[in-house]
Order: structure tokens, then sequence, then C-alpha cells
């Protein structure tokens, strides 16, 4: 998953890259508001990490322009202002959750994750694909208790198609929310396929992996 992390304390913005790198996300970073909205314009985020102090803006000014040009992503407020009209505009705002600085690089992830639980209407942290039981928190897939070995990619690329199941999701998606930025160049690129290939081979040892299903023309689309 992509997150987009807005912090001008760059201590601070780098302990949380560093923290959130090592959960098997992708993260780019943004020290000022007029930079995070270049980024939040050109690019697609799951998670986007706002703080309200920027040095060029307010941090809800910056939530109220993506929120306008209809960006999905979740946001989580960081801030040290504690006032409770800060908290319900940020909320009201279309803002996801609100952390108060200080705070635990571990409550932070585990808020992110019971986000994408609401989001995707799930129970816990493991999801049922067919045969297979993905473990978010864990980055492990299992079969009958006997752990798969995937590649980080390979995960990455199968959570994601397990979230936005039954939905065909092409080539150019999947790469963006794996490998965040690319380059023009490396739209055509058989990189996707290539890790799809070897992510039903590891899955089809122990059971039938047709349900990641090939669109022609367009990419994938898992089917659960």
């Amino acid at each position: 998953m992509n997150v987009l992390i807005i912090e001008d304390e760059r201590s601070l913005s780098h302990e949380i890259e560093i923290f959130l790198s090592k959960q098997g996300l992708q993260c780019d970073v943004a020290f000022t508001g007029n930079s995070a909205s270049e980024k939040l314009f050109i690019n697609t985020y799951d998670f986007v990490l706002l703080d309200l102090g920027l040095p060029d803006m307010d941090g809800l000014e910056l939530l109220k322009e993506a929120k306008k040009i209809g960006k999905e992503a979740a946001f989580i407020v960081l801030t040290a202002r504690s006032t409770t009209d800060d908290k319900i505009t940020g909320l009201d705002l279309g803002a996801d959750d609100y952390l108060a600085k200080p705070f635990s690089l571990p409550e932070l992830h585990s808020r992110m994750q019971a986000i994408t639980r609401r989001k995707h209407g799930l129970k816990s942290n493991v999801m049922q694909i067919n045969d297979f039981s993905l473990d978010i928190h864990n980055r492990m897939v299992k079969y009958d208790n006997k752990d798969i070995n995937l590649t980080k990619k390979e995960f990455d690329l199968l959570h994601y198609m397990a979230l936005h199941k039954n939905r065909v999701l092409t080539r150019h998606q999947l790469t963006e929310h794996i490998w965040g930025d690319i380059l023009e160049d490396d739209y055509e690129s058989n990189y996707i396929d290539v890790h799809i290939k070897n992510l039903r081979k590891k899955l089809s040892v122990y059971a039938p992996a047709d349900f990641i299903e090939t669109v022609r023309g367009i990419g994938y689309r898992c089917n659960i």
C-alpha cells in the first residue's frame, strides 16, 4: 500500500517512514503543503498521514483540497493541536482518524489497519481467500496451517487484489499501489505478469489458484 507522509518535522517524518517501510508499506514524504499538494494531484495513495502545522499552509486546507478533487485515500491527522474544534473540523472535512502528538508508531500502524478493516468490511486481520488464509498483521499466507513462502511483492499483490475482490485491476493500478511512483516508460513492463505467474505457481502447489483471473488486455481480478 502507498502512504504519503506530510510532516515538516524531518526527524519524525524519517522515523515514520522507516517504521512503516518495515511493515511492508511504500512511503512518499512531503515536508510542505505545496509539495504534498503536487504529490496528491499526481499519485494515488491508500493513506495520507497529515500534520496540520505545515510551514506554508494549514493542514486542514490541504485536507479540504484533497477531498474536493475526489481523493479516496484514508487521512489520519497527526498534530500537536489538542483543541476539540480542530478535531471536529478535521473529521467533518473527511479525516478518518486523529492522532495527537506524541504518539507511538505501533499505535499509528494499528489505527491504519483498523481503518483498512472498516473500509473493506473485514472483521479481523485475517482474510480468507478460498482455500488460503492471509494474515495481514504478520504478512503471512497459509494453507491448512502451512506457511507459504511468498516474496514481499507477491504478498502485497495478493493482499491488494483480495481487498479489491471481484474488481478488475489494471496493470498500472497494481504497479502504482505496489511499487509507488513509476515512470511512463514502465507502464508496458511485464513485471506485474511475472509476479502474478510466480504467485499462482506457489499457491497452486497447495490448491487451485484460478481465482486470480487474467482479464485480457487489462489486468487481473481476484474472484472470491
